[in-house]
């Protein structure tokens, strides 16, 4: 696995985003933007966000941070909690866990929404290896990690710019964990092949969360849901990306390796109090919808501004539903 690592001290950095990172609060889109990472590819080939870009100058980030902070407090609120307690207990039965603590790999990290959710949610001193091809969505995550596990341990990072499709045990030697957050569904199956290989590989369990499963509820319902939600889920499963079919590819990839598999579900429960990413996620929706589908176009748009507008009043309930996938893979040397 090709990568460039960058170790990133905590001490002396602040806990909080600095300047650059404020001003991201105050780039409200306009009522017909969409943030990259809400809604469709800006360019025909465009790839995950844990994939090296060639050339950095030309090919604009997949995902915005943005998009990434808007959906944070959602995403922490869907993961699904019923997962933590069977994974504390295989990290706790790790050999050399005593000793050494725990070493994460988190793969996608973007803006590391992840490490700031499960590292406060974990004993012992943690070391996260962040992955990203974006040097500032890497930079970011360095800087808002947080400094401590549930039980006051340090938390340390360091970040790599690497490419799942060639992860191999060897880059995951010595890892405790891999955790992503909404990656799978952006995979191939040869990638989730890879992804179980290097996890059995190397004897850790992965916590992989928020994977599309391809249905929402909208309420008030309208004509129209059903198409739009046929559409989009065609759009997510484009260029042999496996979309809503993520999790059931990756339940059968982990499996086969001899790893025991939990799915929970996780949902992202949207009402008045989440107005301005539910007008994200519909502009995205609709827009990845009629990418798939041109002749959607004109009644699309009309379903679209009635949408944004119970939105905006408050009238508006959406269920997006994820899974949440926990592998826990037989410890090298041992039987899970």
């Amino acid at each position: 696995m090709s990568e460039t690592t960058t170790t990133t001290p905590t001490e002396g950095i602040p806990a909080q985003p600095g300047p650059r990172d404020e001003m991201l609060s105050d780039q409200t889109p306009g009522p017909s933007d969409v943030i990259p990472g809400a809604g469709p590819a800006a360019r025909a080939g465009e790839r995950a966000t844990v994939r090296l870009r060639e050339d950095a100058a030309e090919e604009p980030p997949r995902y915005a941070p943005e998009w990434l902070q808007l959906r944070e407090s959602a995403d922490a609120d869907a993961r699904a909690l019923d997962l933590l307690d069977p994974l504390r207990i295989r990290l706790a039965d790790m050999p050399g866990r005593a000793s050494g603590g725990l070493v994460v790999h988190d793969l996608g990290c973007g803006t590391g929404s992840m490490g700031r959710w499960l590292a406060p949610r974990l004993d012992g001193p943690q070391h996260w290896v962040l992955h990203d091809r974006d040097p500032y969505l890497l930079h970011f995550a360095a800087v808002a990690s947080p400094r401590a596990a549930a039980d006051g341990s340090r938390v340390t990072v360091e970040t790599r710019r690497g490419d799942v499709a060639r992860l191999t045990p060897d880059a995951l030697l010595g890892a405790s964990l891999v955790t992503a957050s909404a990656l799978l569904d952006v995979l191939t199956r040869e990638e989730v092949e890879t992804l179980a290989e290097a996890c059995a590989g190397a004897g850790c369990p992965a916590l992989l969360t928020l994977s599309v499963a391809g249905r929402v509820e909208l309420t008030p319902a309208h004509p129209l849901d059903a198409e739009i939600a046929e559409a989009f889920n065609a759009h997510q499963r484009r260029g042999g990306l496996l979309g809503p079919d993520a999790i059931t590819v990756a339940c059968e990839a982990f499996s086969e390796r001899g790893a025991t598999v939990k799915v929970n579900p996780s949902a992202w429960r949207l009402g008045p109090a989440e107005s301005a990413l539910t007008a994200q996620w519909l502009r995205g929706w609709v827009g990845a919808a009629v990418e798939q589908r041109p002749e959607l176009r004109e009644r699309a748009d009309r379903y679209l501004q009635e949408r944004l507008a119970a939105c905006e009043a408050g009238e508006l309930g959406v269920v997006v539903h994820h899974s949440d996938l926990l592998a826990l893979a037989r410890p090298k040397g041992g039987e899970s």
